[in-house]
């Protein structure tokens, strides 16, 4: 199915509060030809990046996890969730800012990373797009505990798991969030880590 002509798009601010909360209005041209007026929310939040910190000697990827509100209102108990390392763009590139990000939230200052995709995170709601990485680490590289920034209300603990044992947290439901399913899955197919 192609993409039907769109016109007469008229938007409105929800929210700007955290970030932006629009609603637009528009008229969208199906395959038969005829008209049907629409209205979407979208919620506009910046581009991201995320990394997968991976040591394939010692067959480890470090994580974190921290509260997310929003899982706690959705059935998470504790609201805690299990991550990878990631962040907003801010303005910087993906690269730069997932270094930045990496250091800031995990400790690690990492040199060298791959960009291994990008993708919509949850494009019926969200723009936010997602740049994916992967970078190893080693215990040379740890300048900080980590933990987040104090002025971003983050309170990050770093985790570090053996690689076949966070894989299976996947099927086990302990790991639920899709960008760390991806990398983790990304890691396992590629066998980044044998």
């Amino acid at each position: 199915m192609k993409n039907g002509t769109i016109k007469n798009i008229k938007k409105e601010v929800l929210s700007d509060n955290w970030y932006t909360l629009n609603k637009y209005t528009y008229e969208y041209q199906k395959e038969d030809g005829s008209w049907e007026n629409q209205q979407r929310e979208s919620y506009d939040r910046g581009n991201g990046a995320c990394i997968l910190l991976y040591n394939k000697k010692k067959r480890t990827v470090i994580l974190t996890q921290q509260f997310r509100m929003p899982t706690y209102t959705n059935g998470n108990k504790n609201g805690m969730l299990i991550e990878v390392c990631a962040g907003l763009l801010d303005g910087d590139k993906p690269e730069k800012c997932i270094k930045k990000e990496a250091e800031e939230e995990t400790g690690y200052r990492i040199h060298t990373v791959e960009k291994v995709m990008e993708g919509y995170t949850s494009p019926g709601a969200v723009t936010e797009i997602m740049h994916f990485f992967i970078g190893a680490y080693d215990e040379n590289m740890r300048v900080s505990d980590g933990g987040g920034i104090d002025d971003e209300t983050e309170n990050i603990e770093v985790l570090e798991f053996d690689f076949e044992k966070a894989f299976t947290m996947i099927g086990r439901g302990e790991i639920k969030d899709v960008k760390t399913i991806l990398l983790l899955q990304y890691a396992h197919i590629s066998k980044i880590l044998t």
